[in-house]
């Protein structure tokens, strides 16, 4: 879909992934009330915001000063909706919207979250990526001086933590190794901190016969460390909790994770609001029947939504990105 909202150009910013399935699952109409909890540049919010005008309401999250100001140009041509564009982290959007005018009117017709670090952020400097040589910081909110960066992390954590970080949210077979040689570095007096150094270290710690083929072998050590930095995964339990609360009835909620960590908080909360349970394997299929004095929710994806050829191709970084979709009935 071509974005008729916008000038050329304007999607530099981030290019929003499954933009189509975005669309055709939250189904916005004129004066609907969308939420977009992971604001970015506002690719997402553009689309919506066309689509409920006139007389709609869109309200916008982010920890990112710098997208909410790109998104805020990008939407200023939607005069005929109410726009509300919030600085925080979605985790604690309960608070943030409570603070709103009229909060406790505020029911979403419509939420998406589009998880992970966007395309600007990428490409700006704060250490996400090791194809550039940056500082380590890893920070989604550069301004939140209360959040340690990562080298901060590397600097201060004992080497238990470190190799639980690394396994934890990266999967890393070599944690341990990895931590080791990072607490041995600091006792020389060499902390860890650019991107090369932490790239480097990586690579020389993992023999070579076992580095994967299909992604660099710093890749699940960076996303480690950036989850850890962020708190992304207590983020999206707090903050998909606090939206549904304030969804109304009919109501509909997606969610694009991008790592497996991501989609199993989504698939089991997901579930256990339709009032289902995630089967263990070999389990009954009864496990998954759902429980109707529990089910505030009716899924709409009975498994993750994908994006087709033409769009990776376009898009790569829409190569591991999962939808999903539910409707709120209570």
């Amino acid at each position: 879909m071509t974005d008729r909202s916008l000038p050329d150009g304007a999607g530099a910013y981030h290019i929003p992934v499954l933009l189509d399935e975005v669309i055709s699952f939250l189904k916005p109409q004129p004066g609907a009330v969308m939420l977009d909890a992971t604001l970015g540049g506002g690719g997402h919010s553009a689309a919506l915001a066309e689509r409920i005008s006139p007389g709609g309401a869109l309200f916008g999250l982010d920890r990112d000063r710098e997208a909410i100001e790109a998104a805020r140009d990008r939407l200023a041509a939607f005069s005929s909706i109410r726009t509300q564009l919030i600085h925080t982290e979605f985790g604690d959007s309960d608070a943030a919207l409570a603070a709103q005018d009229g909060a406790e009117t505020i029911r979403f017709d419509g939420a998406i979250f589009d998880l992970g670090v966007s395309s600007h952020q990428l490409d700006t400097e704060r250490g996400f990526s090791f194809r550039r040589d940056e500082l380590l910081d890893m920070r989604m909110d550069a301004s939140d001086e209360s959040r340690p960066t990562a080298a901060g992390i590397l600097a201060t954590a004992d080497e238990g933590e470190i190799a639980r970080i690394l396994w934890e949210f990266g999967d890393e077979k070599w944690s341990r190794r990895i931590a080791q040689r990072i607490v041995d570095r600091r006792k020389k007096g060499e902390p860890l901190e650019t991107t090369a150094q932490f790239a480097a270290l990586v690579e020389q710690s993992i023999p070579r016969a076992a580095w994967p083929r299909d992604i660099h072998v710093a890749t699940r050590s960076f996303q480690a460390l950036r989850i850890a930095v962020n708190d992304e995964l207590g983020q999206l339990r707090s903050g998909l909790q606090a939206v549904m609360d304030r969804l109304a009835p009919g109501g509909r909620l997606l969610v694009i994770s991008y790592h497996s960590l991501e989609d199993r908080i989504v698939k089991q909360l997901f579930a256990a609001w339709a009032g289902r349970t995630p089967s263990a394997p070999g389990s009954s299929p009864a496990a998954l029947m759902p429980r109707e004095d529990t089910a505030i929710a009716e899924l709409l994806t009975r498994k993750p939504v994908t994006a087709t050829v033409a769009e990776t191709t376009r898009n790569p970084r829409a190569r591991s990105a999962k939808l999903r979709a539910l409707k709120r009935i209570l």
